[in-house]
């Protein structure tokens, strides 16, 4: 099974990047299914309703949220009637919306995405992680109830990223970090067989501050002070993510490489 999974949607420049490229790389690349994280995808702050319908509609099979799962009001109402969008676990027990859910491709084999928020150096304080995931892939074993399972680790912590690879090693087919906007380089395969990396990056454009006009924050940062709103950059987006390849039978990742395509880290795809 191909995989891919796409960073941070960020603002109108990152929800670009996905309606024209997604639909001409999910046919060139044969992908089976697309997950799309797109938590900044409204204006840098969370998701509208009306966007998530865009990504779905540009090819995104599930669509994963964040800290910011709830920064649009109207996703409130939402998330209970699209079932393909999906918020972080441990997030408040009375949030609407769920934090797994087993879907199936176009081969029906199943697929399993699961989301948790990361606790080190998060604003709020949010259940355990670890305890969360590991109640789900218990109940959901790879190569069986699932032929593939992907979870989004949604944190600050390149550390707490990487104990969730290692935690869920061998129990899922990909663990990727998300919520830094910053790509890492460290794309690989556990001893278990989980593909692994630290932080997607963003689908944004990267002549920004982590997605956001240059000018506001580096006014914070040399003078302290703000004047405006931080705003999305809008220059040309590039598309970052990790593409993963799996075995049917046991679930776990054959091949695993990164991607970007598109501004300013273009690169050569698979």
């Amino acid at each position: 099974m191909r995989t891919l999974f796409l960073g941070d949607v960020m603002g109108r420049a990152g929800r670009a990047a996905i309606t024209d490229r997604l639909p001409r790389l999910r046919a060139e690349w044969k992908l089976d299914f697309v997950v799309v994280n797109g938590e900044n995808a409204s204006n840098g702050a969370g998701l509208s309703a009306d966007h998530a319908k865009l990504l779905l509609a540009a090819g995104a099979d599930c669509l994963t949220l964040g800290d910011h799962a709830f920064d649009q009001k109207d996703m409130m109402g939402f998330i209970d009637s699209e079932p393909r969008i999906l918020r972080p676990l441990n997030f408040a027990k009375q949030a609407p919306g769920r934090g797994h859910r087993l879907f199936t491709d176009a081969r029906g084999r199943k697929v399993l995405v699961l989301q948790v928020l990361g606790q080190v150096f998060m604003k709020r304080a949010f259940d355990d992680p670890f305890s969360a995931a590991d109640a789900v892939l218990r109940a959901h074993p790879l190569g069986g109830q699932a032929q593939m399972i992907l979870l989004d680790m949604h944190c600050e912590a390149t550390s707490e990223k990487m104990g969730m690879g290692h935690f869920c090693d061998g129990r899922a087919s990909l663990v990727v970090g998300t919520h830094t906007h910053v790509p890492t380089g460290d794309a690989q395969i556990l001893p278990g067989g989980t593909g692994y990396l630290t932080d997607a990056g963003m689908c944004g454009d990267y002549n920004s501050v982590i997605g956001m006009d240059k000018e506001e924050p580096m006014r914070r940062f040399v003078t302290g002070m703000g004047k405006t709103r931080f705003q999305p950059a809008l220059g040309e987006a590039t598309l970052s993510g990790v593409l993963v390849e799996t075995d049917d039978r046991t679930g776990k990742a054959q091949s695993i490489r990164m991607i970007r395509q598109g501004g300013r880290l273009e690169q050569a795809g698979p």
